[in-house]
């Protein structure tokens, strides 16, 4: 017996969906231009999505998404008229972001820059050479990890001021503070790539006699690579976090963390959502860089299989 799908009548969305700006309409009527353009860029979107063929239907369907965020929020601000202190409009965003862009630089070079940039490289590289020295001598995991989970799990809040009492106000502090946040996971993830091989790929490497440092080269470093990746995308994102929150306990005349403290104590919102925006882009940009070479370096793993 074969079952009736019975389909759904066109004019019944269409009823439904006028019954909710009525709604609106009784409720505020500021409600339905805010509503018409979330429906707009809806429909938009579904029309674009049904065409699965558009080879760049995937980076305009998120793009579109995101300015229809946008165009609901400016029209919800003006229209509300909600303060400023509370929230500004991207327009208004945007013109203190073109305003203050000497500003926004100084603060992206000595956050970004010296603070997060240089903790991370520091941080990530003592991680891996630690983690190949846990492999190469295994007794250590059991000593030098939970050593690792402990300070992994001491909080930030906790941990900045006491390391900008140590390293002082500039961006070494911060440095420091990105350092021990993004050392254990980077240790964890590597220690487990290296750990990743079997026994009949060790066992092959063997009969070729290859030494430690061959068998590493050439086998247990590439298998880790995934892993490797993987901690350094989780990293990225903490490292920024660490050099701004950091920049709250002390910190010279400029940092996007000293900005966005400052600002708040001077009723500048538009300011601090600027920074907002910077640290947005960078963090994103920062994660993308390290997934996009992770396709290229790992692009014989399955996780990258299919891609284009």
């Amino acid at each position: 017996m074969s079952a009736v799908v019975q389909k759904r009548p066109a004019w019944l969305g269409w009823a439904l969906l006028a019954l909710v700006f009525v709604l609106a309409a009784v409720v505020d009527w500021r409600l339905v231009p805010v509503l018409a353009i979330w429906v707009a860029g809806w429909m938009l979107n579904a029309l674009i999505a049904r065409h699965g063929a558009w080879r760049w239907g995937g980076y305009v369907i998120p793009i579109l998404f995101g300015v229809t965020l946008l165009a609901m929020w400016e029209t919800g601000e003006r229209l509300f008229e909600i303060s400023d202190v509370l929230l500004p409009a991207p327009s208004e965003i945007a013109a203190r972001f073109w305003l203050s862009r000497d500003i926004l630089w100084v603060d992206f070079v000595q956050t970004v820059i010296k603070g997060a940039l240089s903790g991370f490289v520091m941080g990530c590289g003592a991680a891996f050479l630690l983690a190949v020295v846990i492999d190469r001598f295994p007794f250590l995991q059991k000593g030098l990890l939970p050593v690792g989970n402990f300070v992994a799990a001491l909080p930030i809040v906790g941990m900045a001021p006491i390391l900008v009492m140590w390293f002082g106000f500039d961006w070494q502090s911060k440095a420091a503070v990105v350092v021990v946040m993004v050392f254990f996971p980077m240790l964890v993830n590597t220690v487990q790539g290296l750990q990743s091989t079997d026994n009949m790929q060790r066992d092959l490497m063997r009969t070729y006699a290859a030494s430690y440092w061959q068998t590493l080269l050439k086998l247990r470093l590439p298998a880790a690579m995934p892993f490797i990746f993987n901690g350094l995308k989780i990293a990225s994102t903490l490292a920024l976090i660490g050099a701004i929150v950091a920049e709250f306990f002390g910190s010279p005349i400029h940092g996007m963390g000293f900005r966005i403290s400052t600002s708040v104590g001077q009723l500048a919102l538009d300011l601090v959502w600027a920074e907002i925006v910077v640290a947005a882009i960078v963090g994103s940009a920062f994660y993308g860089g390290i997934a996009l070479l992770e396709r290229l370096v790992t692009f014989w793993h399955p996780s990258q299989r299919g891609r284009t």
